[in-house]
């Protein structure tokens, strides 16, 4: 998820571990140990754009790091809050629990995370969530604000923390309920057009979960369309997209291309923009592509010009969007 929802779930979660009168001290604790995974942002400013993808949700994000990483949290404010009736059994569960629901919610999004690191690359994604969800993000955020601005012993605050940290796991088991729906309805809808495939998924489009962005293909190509939980008929409008890896044979023994590949965990396609050599990982959707089937992807790789990747995940996600957009968006999630 966003940083600022970490932020605003690690501060309820905070409220909710300790009693009336240390919450805002805890509040502050939990939105700590709720961002601590995402410090591997800072490897930015030495990686190369292709080692940053790896890095972000690699080793940060693992259980070893929760591990080494939660002891220390532990010690440092049972230190710092001397002295005070607060067991030390008491402090690890709550950083546990902190650390561990960031390492558990990211792996709903489709970036995917690397739980065993460094001793398994192995990347894991759900696919379930969008990374930006306002229908999960809005609750913890208006419980954190209200919980700041409450009185300390306010007997309104278990009402809040519990607002602020029920809701959004409830969205998410609606939003987990829906990729079951959705995955069986691609099934068979790719059985009945005969689509050839030997690896799919499915990953919400941006903002909400109704309509979703769907991929199947195998190492020739991918078929990319979308399907509403709302769409009354059993077909999708696929685009074929080839995969042209030919293209990368004169670089294919590069790093930054061996990386890359790793990264898209083989869903990417590549393709020449007239002097540009251009590695889509077609994971992170397409742009606006409910409207305009044939744009072109979220993630693009400038092959010969890898300084101006540093963006690479986001420069295409909201691009092209206006209020137009929005609408056509809103009109095909009910199914038109």
């Amino acid at each position: 998820m966003d940083s600022l929802t970490h932020i605003a779930l690690g501060a309820c979660i905070g409220e909710a571990f300790f009693e009336k009168g240390f919450g805002k001290k805890a509040m502050l604790w939990g939105a700590l140990a709720q961002s601590i995974p995402d410090i591997d942002f800072v490897a930015a400013f030495w990686l190369s754009p292709a080692e940053n993808l790896l890095a972000h949700r690699g080793f940060t994000h693992s259980l070893l790091f929760a591990a080494l990483i939660i002891p220390i949290f532990a010690l440092t404010a049972d230190k710092i809050h001397r002295p005070h009736n607060i067991s030390f059994t008491k402090w690890i569960l709550f950083f546990t629990v902190e650390v561990l629901l960031h390492l558990f919610i990211d792996a709903f999004n489709n970036y995917g995370i690397g739980w065993f690191e460094p001793f398994s690359h192995l990347r894991f994604s759900f696919n379930t969530i969008y990374v930006a969800d306002p229908f999960f993000s809005v609750w913890p955020g208006i419980a954190c604000i209200v919980l700041i601005l409450l009185n300390s012993h306010s007997n309104r605050r278990i009402f809040w923390w519990r607002f602020g940290v029920i809701i959004p796991f409830i969205y998410l088991g609606y939003c987990t309920i829906n990729k079951f729906k959705i995955n069986r309805d691609v099934k068979e809808v790719l059985t009945a057009e005969q689509v050839p495939y030997t690896r799919y998924f499915t990953t919400p489009a941006p903002l909400q979960n109704w309509l979703w962005y769907v991929v199947a293909g195998n190492d020739r190509g991918y078929y990319v369309g979308f399907r509403s939980l709302f769409d009354s008929k059993k077909n999708i409008r696929f685009e074929y997209f080839p995969r042209n890896d030919s293209l990368l044979n004169p670089i294919s023994d590069h790093e930054d291309v061996q990386k890359l590949i790793r990264f898209s965990q083989q869903f990417y396609t590549v393709e020449q923009w007239k002097d540009t050599l251009v590695f889509n990982d077609l994971r992170f959707g397409q742009i606006i592509g409910w409207k305009e089937p044939r744009e072109r992807f979220v993630f693009h790789y400038f092959l010969q010009h890898p300084e101006d990747n540093k963006l690479v995940v986001q420069r295409g996600r909201f691009a092209k969007w206006d209020w137009s957009i929005v609408l056509s968006l809103m009109k095909r999630i009910r199914g038109f």
